[in-house]
């Protein structure tokens, strides 16, 4: 069946006009503008505050070795996830199309490095993310059934394979109910955020700051620690520049996505660096560093006999961050595929659900793959140093483009030394922890970023016919079993 064919079986169900029956205006088929400024705002903070602020804690620490230092890194994230989403308003305002960094780099520096990027993202960065938050879920939804020990990896594989799945089904059901489901589980988890943070606060009010005391002493810092401690606290921030994955959806983005940004980071900036202070209100450095599960242990030493609250808030966190991240990935492979980047029919969508189902479950179906192996802190790591060479290499396409594309409109316009200063930044974390302590990971990393060129040589550049002949069926057979047609036209 052919393209036409099936927006002809669409077509047929709208007659009856002629009859006099009343027919409801259908919508075109196109991603459609569903998301509104609160559900903007629930996107960047349900996405941002999920696992990370559960896991990096320890991670940080671990790298600077003291308290003090440790708050700083929190906050300088922070401060540095505000500055990189202020760049990607200006791009988003500039460049309205979903996908995030791939439309930038494409109109930046053309078709390679946005396809190494969408290579990059669809096959590792993204789908790794998405196992790693999943897993999260899977160990704190687990804990409360094993009390005293760590649950079963068959279990908390199992379990997060089946969130993945779920959220897959919900992502390519409805975008309605996604976003309805990303309300409900940001309204959760700032719930266990509010409880940890005034829990602190109360404490420190009643003079628990023996463990901030001499909160600089510790050993030497070096860059590359200092690195290592950012990477896995911009892991937990990794989200802020979500809403540009999904702009074509956004009711009015010129207003909605700048102002989602300035409302959700610094909201998310403060959370966590008064989340950090609580820990440490009841655990020394050494005691936090022991600690299977830092927000567990917090709450068994407050909240007893009530800190079963504490693992299914953070489920509820964890499976939040797990949907907004499913909800915004499933674009960057959707308008990879549009491009021509991508098999075609991962640019399609559905006829009745008017979402990119083929790109999402596609992307769950290799989330579930990344579950299999597993040491989540090694993953962070690899993840963050290829997600900020693309972090930087965007931020630089908006400088480069201040000059090469002055033709563009551009309703929010930063300053140029903040965009100056994102890449600079960006340079530090990627060269520093190379230079510092080289593993050969890092090298693999490079080198399987690099591969991309040779799946863009064969099948975007040349265009083998073989490789055409062999999926042109296949899509026809896609189109059928879930029911996609092509969009009919780019959203501008």
């Amino acid at each position: 069946m052919d393209e036409d064919g099936i927006r002809c079986r669409k077509g047929s169900s709208d007659q009856g006009a002629d009859d006099g029956l009343p027919v409801k205006k259908s919508k075109s088929m196109n991603l459609q503008k569903e998301v509104g400024l609160i559900s903007g705002i629930s996107v960047i903070v349900g996405t941002v505050i999920g696992s990370g602020i559960f896991i990096s804690p320890k991670s940080v620490l671990a790298n600077v070795g003291g308290v003090g230092p440790c708050l700083i890194i929190w906050a300088a994230c922070g401060i540095l996830a505000m500055l990189g989403a202020l760049c990607f308003a200006e791009l988003g305002t500039m460049i309205t199309k979903s996908g995030g960094e791939y439309p930038y780099l494409m109109e930046a520096f053309g078709p390679i490095p946005a396809y190494l990027f969408s290579w990059t993202a669809f096959v590792v960065m993204k789908p790794s993310s998405f196992a790693i938050i999943c897993l999260s879920f899977a160990k704190y939804a687990s804990a409360p059934f094993y009390p005293g020990c760590d649950p079963p990896v068959a279990v908390v594989k199992c379990l997060a394979a089946a969130a993945i799945l779920i959220i897959t089904t919900v992502n390519s059901l409805s975008v309605k109910l996604a976003s309805y489901l990303q309300n409900f589980f940001t309204v959760a988890k700032m719930v266990i955020v509010v409880i940890i943070i005034i829990s602190g606060l109360v404490l420190l009010a009643k003079g628990n700051t023996q463990n901030l005391q001499n909160s600089f002493d510790g050993p030497p810092l070096s860059v590359g620690a200092i690195s290592l401690a950012f990477y896995n606290g911009l892991w937990a921030y990794d989200g802020w520049n979500q809403l540009n994955y999904i702009t074509e959806e956004l009711k009015n983005p010129y207003r909605n996505l700048p102002l989602a940004i300035i409302i959700g980071i610094p909201l998310v900036t403060v959370c966590y660096t008064l989340i950090n202070l609580s820990y440490f209100t009841v655990m020394t450095s050494t005691e936090l560093l022991q600690s299977p599960a830092v927000a567990v242990t917090f709450g068994d030493r407050i909240l007893y006999p009530a800190s079963w609250v504490v693992p299914l808030f953070v489920a509820f966190s964890t499976i939040g961050s797990a949907n907004g991240t499913c909800f915004t990935a499933g674009r960057l492979i959707f308008v990879a595929g549009r491009e021509g980047h991508m098999l075609k029919v991962l640019s399609y969508i559905s006829v009745k659900r008017l979402t990119p189902a083929p790109a999402i479950i596609l992307y769950g179906a290799i989330a579930i793959i990344y579950i299999i192996p597993g040491d989540i802190e090694t993953l962070i790591n690899y993840f963050s140093f290829a997600a900020w060479i693309f972090y930087g290499l965007t931020v630089l396409g908006l400088i480069v483009m201040r000059y090469t594309r002055k033709e563009l409109k551009r309703p929010i316009r930063v300053p140029i030394i903040i965009p100056i200063i994102v890449t600079l930044i960006s340079v530090v974390l990627v060269l520093a922890p190379i230079i510092t302590a080289p593993e050969l990971p890092y090298l693999y990393c490079t080198l399987f970023i690099l591969s991309g060129l040779i799946f863009y040589v064969l099948f975007v550049h040349f265009k083998f016919s073989w490789a055409q002949k062999i999926s042109r069926p296949l899509t026809t057979q896609l189109q059928m079993l879930l029911e996609v047609v092509p969009p009919e036209g780019v959203t501008e």
